[in-house]
């Protein structure tokens, strides 16, 4: 039985530093998708935008702000496939024309890239493969229908028969009624086609848009409204919807499936939706020098090399020299409020002690949406901050080299979101194949992968789901924070430095063993693209029909429609 073939659907694919197609941890997942992929030769596409300015470039203003700026991008490296196609939206042909990542270009499998900003289309229709997560409700509809209409067009016009199409978020959505006109309504023949993984509970990252102006933007691509209401609602849900067309869904880590079941319970006619945990490409993101250490000093002195590559990029862009024998703490994420970037802060004098006593040094970067004003001030304060404090300093940018920089870098890697709204957060794992240590409140994949006294720290205390107010929640995960901080974290660094080392190892092979992203496709061939035997799925993603028509030994079960 020869592997299905794969159609990725993806609105953000990080592949290379030089290849500004996204934002953030979405992006960095699917890069590490396609790299593994790749690298395992499985047959398998990828498609996603080509954004001509990427999703935004972050810098720091004359006044000491940040800021956000728009650089159109040019790439010399692409194949032109001379491929086009088009799609009606909102009420206008829009022309879409195929680039193509070739797989030996970053080591990853193919990659479709869609671009709406050619001659031909409206200054409108151009902009719409302009900014990645476009802040204008129309746009993002346009972008989303080019994409997922858009990419199955493409692939057929391209030649590439898939057997499954594979919607990485609800962005991709679109595809799914794609192929819905193309079987005449025939929603079961849908589902056999496709899967869906959703990646997190935040609201935010689960679109919701009034149905007539989805039906207005071409989103369902010719669906009648009275379908698309049965499948998504009035209040169209992105996520309800891909849950109800696809054959089977993935949570991206144990905790978040059982968050994301509890979550969708309440979804008739919604697929199962099993866990697969998140895990990332370690050809990417591992450093030679660290992976070559075999001997605790040799680890020890790998990590010291990595700390100043980074503190050199440090003294370079923020005018701060750090310390390579100082415990280094590294916060770097999306800047949205439930990741509490400024958790450490809410006792000013505690953290400002060890600061000042050079006992840690703490590093913050990341991104927030443009539009997202609660983000880019918190942001702002911590910048601030780091003016004033000593061995504090934010960097603006989160692009894959710093990210790798980083993880390479850091001793500790810092994660702090409010429990269970991580659904997995995988920066963790890269810097945990880096010898950095995971120390992050129990949830999303820190639940599976970091074991105190082991390989990392957890925030994790009596009464972790307890019904409290939100403030005495901040304030009970920032003291029992600042109490391994100061009673476990500081002493074994400093005055342990074997017990280090051991704890640096052990991140380092629970990494490699599991949360390596060959583990993670395989996974998803095994679990989701394929089944296990010679059988067929049902519309509900439950095994039907399997036949064994000869004993293979007395011990052996013979057996016959298995659910």
């Amino acid at each position: 039985m020869s592997l299905p073939k794969v159609a990725y659907f993806s609105m953000e694919i990080a592949m290379d530093q030089s290849l500004s197609t996204y934002s953030g941890g979405l992006g960095f997942l699917a890069g590490s998708h396609m790299q593994s992929a790749g690298y395992l030769q499985m047959p398998m596409v990828g498609v996603t935008m080509l954004w001509s300015y990427g999703y935004y470039d972050q810098r720091i203003d004359h006044e000491g702000n940040v800021e956000v700026a728009y650089i159109k991008k040019h790439y010399d490296f692409l194949t032109d496939l001379d491929l086009y196609t088009e799609v009606d939206v909102f009420g206008e042909k829009v022309k879409i024309k195929a680039y193509k990542v070739e797989p030996q270009l970053f080591g990853t499998c193919p990659v479709f890239l869609l671009t709406t900003d050619i001659e031909g289309n409206s200054d409108w229709a151009r902009r719409i493969s302009h900014k990645l997560y476009d802040g204008d409700e129309r746009i993002r509809i346009a972008q989303e229908t080019v994409l997922g209409i858009g990419g199955v067009r493409m692939l057929q016009a391209a030649g590439y028969d898939f057997d499954v199409v594979h919607m990485n978020e609800g962005h991709a959505l679109p595809a799914a009624f794609e192929l819905l006109r193309q079987y005449n309504g025939d929603l079961n023949a849908v589902k056999r086609k496709v899967v869906f993984t959703t990646h997190t509970p935040v609201a935010a990252g689960n679109e919701v848009h009034w149905v007539d102006t989805l039906l207005e933007g071409g989103f369902f691509a010719g669906c009648s409204r009275e379908r698309a209401v049965e499948l998504g609602g009035e209040q169209f849900s992105l996520t309800v919807a891909a849950l109800r067309m696809s054959r089977i869904a993935n949570a991206v880590s144990q905790l978040h499936g059982l968050v994301a079941n509890k979550m969708w319970e309440w979804v008739d006619g919604r697929c199962p939706i099993r866990a697969i945990t998140n895990a990332v490409n370690i050809h990417y993101w591992q450093d030679p020098r660290i992976a070559k250490a075999q001997t605790p000093d040799e680890l020890l002195a790998a990590k010291y090399e990595m700390k100043k590559d980074l503190f050199k990029y440090i003294a370079d862009t923020a005018g701060k020299r750090f310390d390579p024998d100082v415990l280094t703490i590294t916060w770097a994420r999306r800047f949205a409020d439930y990741k509490r970037a400024w958790l450490i802060f809410m006792d000013k004098d505690r953290i400002g002690k060890l600061l000042e006593e050079n006992k840690v040094q703490l590093i913050f970067a990341g991104k927030f949406h443009p539009d997202d004003t609660m983000g880019r001030e918190m942001f702002n304060k911590i910048l601030h901050k780091s003016y004033d404090l000593k061995n504090v300093v934010v960097l603006p940018g989160y692009e894959l080299e710093l990210s790798a920089k980083l993880k390479k870098g850091s001793d500790i890697w810092l994660n702090t979101p409010i429990r269970p709204l991580e659904a997995s957060g995988t920066s963790g794992m890269s810097a945990n194949m880096n010898g950095a240590l995971h120390f992050s409140t129990y949830d999303g994949w820190t639940v599976e992968g970091t074991f105190p006294g082991i390989n990392g720290y957890t925030i994790e205390y009596p009464g972790l789901d307890d019904d409290i107010p939100w403030e005495e929640r901040h304030w009970k995960d920032h003291d029992c924070m600042m109490n391994i901080i100061e009673n476990q974290i500081i002493p074994t660094y400093y005055e342990n430095k074997p017990e280090w080392a051991r704890m640096m190892r052990q991140a380092m092979r629970t990494a490699e063993a599991y949360f390596n992203s060959d583990r993670m496709v395989i996974e998803y061939y095994n679990r989701i693209y394929k089944p296990i035997a010679h059988e067929e799925f049902s519309a509900e993603g439950e095994h039907t029909s399997v036949k064994v028509d000869k004993k293979v030994n007395a011990d052996a079960w013979t057996y016959s429609n298995i659910k």
